[in-house]
């Protein structure tokens, strides 16, 4: 049985990771900040003009888009205008290198929940998406537990009947998404779009040899062969023991 315990703070979201758009048409600190961000277990998708952010955008529900304001074939602030005035709420943090209180302003006013000023201190702009994905939501239990297992979003510490467990980031995304999902069937695919971005999409069999490993580093632990069951044809769940 799924349980939640509570404690102070916020969750990551009800099935996935937080997924970010990053538009950003300057190659080096797009890779620099994608990387930044997956380190934090986030899911980065970059585009790289203001036209192939809108097609991200029409595709795929972001928690967050980090958005550059000077950018070729839309600039920052008409794609922001455009996803408000259809309809997509979810925050927006302006990156520029303009800086007066007037450009600032024009920012806010054009959709922008908040606004940097390049060059920016890294730990700042980490603070300030976590502000973001926080606002809105209401306040969510974040250690998930499973029959023994235990995992801590914000810790990223993972334990069965308290022997820990030492995951790759893939791993621990794979184990969150499942706990977060309990009896929930879920496919290989659906697990691919959740984790994986658009810039680097495996095979199917890369799920597979992930939770082949998983289970492997779960039994050691003592935890039962079927805690992640095959559910043949169809995908993966949560076992029952």
């Amino acid at each position: 049985m799924l349980t939640l315990a509570t404690q102070a703070g916020q969750g990551k979201g009800d099935l996935t990771s937080m997924r970010i758009l990053l538009v950003e048409d300057d190659r080096h600190l797009a890779a620099s900040l994608c990387d930044a961000l997956s380190a934090q277990q986030y899911v980065v998708d970059i585009a790289q003009d203001g036209e192939k952010a809108w097609e991200h955008l029409a595709l795929i529900p972001y928690d967050l888009t980090l958005l550059d304001v000077t950018l070729p074939r839309l600039d920052g602030l008409s794609l922001c205008q455009r996803m408000r005035s259809h309809g997509l709420a979810s925050p927006v943090l302006m990156l520029t290198a303009r800086d007066t209180s007037q450009d600032k302003v024009t920012g806010l006013d054009a959709g922008a929940d908040a606004y940097m000023v390049k060059p920016f201190d890294l730990e700042e702009l980490m603070a300030q998406i976590r502000a973001l994905l926080r606002r809105g939501q209401s306040p969510a239990p974040t250690i998930l537990q499973w029959n023994g297992l235990r995992l801590n979003p914000d810790t990223y510490e993972v334990s069965y009947q308290d022997t820990p467990l030492r995951l790759t980031p893939k791993e621990f995304a794979i184990l969150e998404l499942l706990l977060r999902n309990g009896r929930r069937v879920l496919s290989r695919s659906f697990i691919l779009e959740s984790i994986w971005n658009l810039e680097e999409p495996p095979g199917e069999e890369t799920v597979k040899a992930h939770l082949k490993v998983l289970r492997q580093k779960l039994r050691r632990t003592g935890a039962p062969k079927q805690l992640i069951e095959t559910v043949h044809g169809l995908g993966y769940r949560l076992g029952m023991g």
